[in-house]
This record gives C-alpha cells, sequence and structure tokens, in this order.
C-alpha cells in the first residue's frame, strides 16, 4: 500500500509548469479542460494504485 506524496517532488518544477501552461496556449475552453481530462487520466494510469488515486481525488477535492 502506498500513500499519496503531497511534498514537493517533481525535478525541475518551474520547466514542467511552463511545459503545462505552453500546452494549453491558443486552446479553447473546452479543448483545454479534454487536455486536462486526458493528463490526469494518463497519469492516474501510470500511478495505478486506487488508493493513492481516491486519496488524490479526496485532496484535490478540498482546495478551492
Amino acid at each position: 500500500m502506498t500513500v499519496l506524496n503531497t511534498e514537493a517532488n517533481i525535478k525541475g518544477p518551474d520547466e514542467f509548469y511552463a511545459e503545462l501552461l505552453a500546452v494549453h496556449e491558443g486552446l479553447s475552453k473546452q479543448q483545454s479542460d479534454a487536455l486536462n481530462a486526458r493528463l490526469v487520466l494518463l497519469l492516474a494510469n501510470h500511478i495505478g494504485d486506487r488508493q493513492v488515486l481516491s486519496e488524490a481525488v479526496k485532496a484535490a477535492a478540498l482546495k478551492d
């Protein structure tokens, strides 16, 4: 059983953020939302652990 890691854990976080913003440039709201949904599903598949995914869903729902 793995626990959701909420600590900073991305190598090159600024570069990743810039890449994430850049991929959304020029997209409509609908296209941007669809891209985000595909990204979430790809990353969820990569993680694979249902307990970790459930913890992530709950943690994200608490953020406003």
